[in-house]
């Protein structure tokens, strides 16, 4: 990392009894200055190969509506993605969504040990303290991973509004879908528009490692790409959340 390049953990609200903990794995779109953005142009940062449209200011949002702290990765998943293991083939991609990263191309053991050392574990080295602070205070945690996905993929028009994301038993899970089911005109995914299936990194390392619950969500992004859009968002899981069960 050099002078300039930005930390890669934003905190919001840290130090609240919120028994909410909403982290962000693609909220950024930032890239260290050595890596030369990739070898891409401007306009790929824009894209959902870059970053979650529209999931960082709904979490802050909802944060602020509800007392809760927010942890934001600020790094493009582009440049290491923080929801993979550091060895998952799909922790550092060569080429997203048929867009070939130049940058990636060919890369070192050495220079993605330097990715994960710089980003991925400073990022998720603060999520397991903050667990492990509230488990101290005896503080009952949700951990709420929020994701947005792009509209479209693979020439497929997904037509879920909001995706619930469990690996298998879940009381958060199950309970957040029959919430949502009884909203109004809204999609709900279960296990859509991703399973899953293993991939993921942030909830199994803190959630099924410590024997807890979680809660994953995906939001579409042409519903919260605007700021009226990030707010009815925000306010509807405002609104939902609490009604949820606390941990056991």
């Amino acid at each position: 990392m050099l002078s300039g390049d930005p930390d890669p953990l934003i905190v919001t609200g840290e130090g609240t009894r919120s028994p909410l903990l909403l982290v962000c794995d693609h909220a950024g779109r930032a890239v260290p200055l050595a890596l030369g953005r990739l070898g891409l142009p401007d306009d790929a940062f824009e894209s959902h190969i870059a970053w979650d449209i529209g999931i960082a200011p709904l979490a802050l949002r909802l944060g602020e509506m509800l007392g809760a702290p927010v942890f934001e990765q600020a790094y493009s998943r582009l440049v290491i993605d923080c929801n993979r293991a550091p060895d998952h083939p799909h922790s550092i991609l060569a080429a997203s969504d048929g867009i070939e990263i130049p940058g990636n191309q060919g890369i070192s053991g050495d220079d993605a040990e330097r990715r994960r050392l710089a980003i991925h574990a400073p990022y998720h080295d603060a999520i397991a303290a903050e667990l492990d602070r509230r488990d101290a205070r005896g503080l009952p945690t949700r951990l709420v991973c929020l994701h947005s996905f792009t509209p479209s993929m693979a020439g497929f028009d997904r037509p879920w509004h909001v995706g619930v994301l469990h690996m298998g038993v879940s009381r958060l899970s199950r309970a957040m879908l029959d919430l949502l089911s009884r909203e109004p005109d809204l999609v709900v995914g279960d296990n859509q528009p991703y399973a899953m299936d293993g991939s993921d990194y942030t909830a199994p390392r803190h959630a099924v490692a410590r024997g807890r619950d979680f809660l994953e969500l995906e939001i579409r992004q042409d519903l919260i790409a605007t700021p009226a859009g990030q707010m009815q968002y925000a306010a509807l899981l405002a609104r939902l959340l609490p009604l949820l069960p606390l941990p056991q």
